[in-house]
């Protein structure tokens, strides 16, 4: 009988238009995150989240971008005080995009990785990138009405390509953090226009160590880093020859590395990169001196990026690039003695470098 009368009770709940269930939300009552930037204060957090461009009304005509913003003591607190602040359901699901501002970088990351890495809606699969030289906020307002949605697509699709830094997403730099104690992420810089726009700019890459901001790679050192990593962005070598000209670009690297040892001690490291890189410009065809001397340029260019990056890195004792679990792949059981004191010993070594260059017409 009892179950009969709460059935009856939901039936007419229903028909009297009084639901006890959530309400489906059409998608016109929702304001669709896509952006989402990240600032460190000394009372908490600031978020800044941007939809970017919408649609309105049946003829699905052009709306601003929707921009917002909120302070809290933590990052649910900031997310939760944005509901407030739009007519629309504000939904978080669409995040795809992460900008952290140089600031927090400084303080610490691991508190809004982790946090994304729990909510519900937020996910690791967003594109991560450091706000070098300003705020994730003022990074997510540079786009004004249009957005910054589109830019860092953009950014996302060249990378891709290879003709841009390389991307990554939250769920790899948070791997790379716990894994190996550090990690390399994508920076970008907000700079000026004309009549007054702004733009974002690639600005190399930032090192974390642990969770804070070591330093920047840029310029050859971010070169060597790309071709460390088996992704080579934009790495042109032009060449000047007594008759000829021509112009080089790396198209591939693969770099292997061979641990040195004495006993369980570690001595050193050899590190060997094959680049492949195509023959974009030429007067004439190539003879074979000019070949040998266009090689040995680019082997040496190679070289010096790579060491570029080398240095920094044991500089800062970040091995975001997992040399320490190569090491370990090769020689597990000498690999407990060291790994400890990995970031003191990678410091330490100055690897032996080979580079390998074939050229492709």
């Amino acid at each position: 009988m009892r179950g009969r009368l709460c059935a009856l009770a939901l039936a007419c709940a229903f028909l009297a238009g009084c639901s006890p269930l959530p309400r489906a939300r059409e998608m016109g009552d929702m304001a669709l995150l896509r952006t989402m930037g990240v600032d460190w204060l000394e009372t908490g957090l600031s978020v800044t989240a941007s939809t970017g461009p919408r649609a309105r009304g049946l003829q699905a005509e052009g709306q601003s971008a929707l921009v917002l913003s909120a302070q809290s003591q933590s990052l649910s607190g900031a997310c939760l005080a944005m509901q407030g602040q739009s007519d629309s359901y504000v939904f978080f699901g669409y995040v795809d995009q992460l900008l952290l501002g140089e600031e927090l970088a400084r303080h610490g990351v691991v508190s809004v990785l982790d946090y994304f890495a729990r909510d519900v809606e937020l996910g690791l699969g967003a594109q991560l990138w450091l706000v070098r030289e300003a705020s994730a906020e003022e990074a997510v307002r540079s786009g004004g009405d249009q957005g910054v949605e589109a830019r860092l697509s953009t950014l996302q699709i060249d990378s891709e390509m290879g003709v841009a830094t390389i991307s990554r997403t939250a769920g790899e730099v948070y791997a790379d953090l716990l894994e190996q104690g550090a990690a390399y992420v994508p920076a970008l810089i907000p700079a000026e226009g004309g009549e007054g726009d702004t733009s974002l700019l690639e600005g190399g890459y930032g090192i974390l160590k642990g969770e804070l901001l070591a330093g920047y790679l840029e310029g050859r050192e971010a070169r060597g880093l790309e071709l460390l990593a088996g992704r080579p962005g934009v790495n042109l070598l032009e060449g000047e020859l007594p008759e000829n000209r021509a112009a080089l670009r790396v198209t591939q690297a693969h770099t292997e590395m061979s641990p040195i040892w004495e006993g369980n001690k570690l001595m050193g490291l050899t590190l060997t990169c094959r680049v492949e890189a195509d023959l974009l410009e030429y007067r004439y065809p190539l003879s074979d001196q000019e070949r040998k001397e266009l090689t040995g340029r680019l082997a040496s260019q190679v070289e010096n990026q790579i060491r570029g990056a080398l240095d920094k890195l044991r500089q800062w004792q970040a091995d975001c690039l997992g040399l320490g679990a190569q090491v370990a792949l090769t020689s597990p059981g000498k690999w407990q003695a060291i790994q400890e004191d990995w970031p003191s010993i990678f410091a330490a070594l100055e690897p032996d470098l080979q580079i390998r260059v074939s050229i492709q017409e």
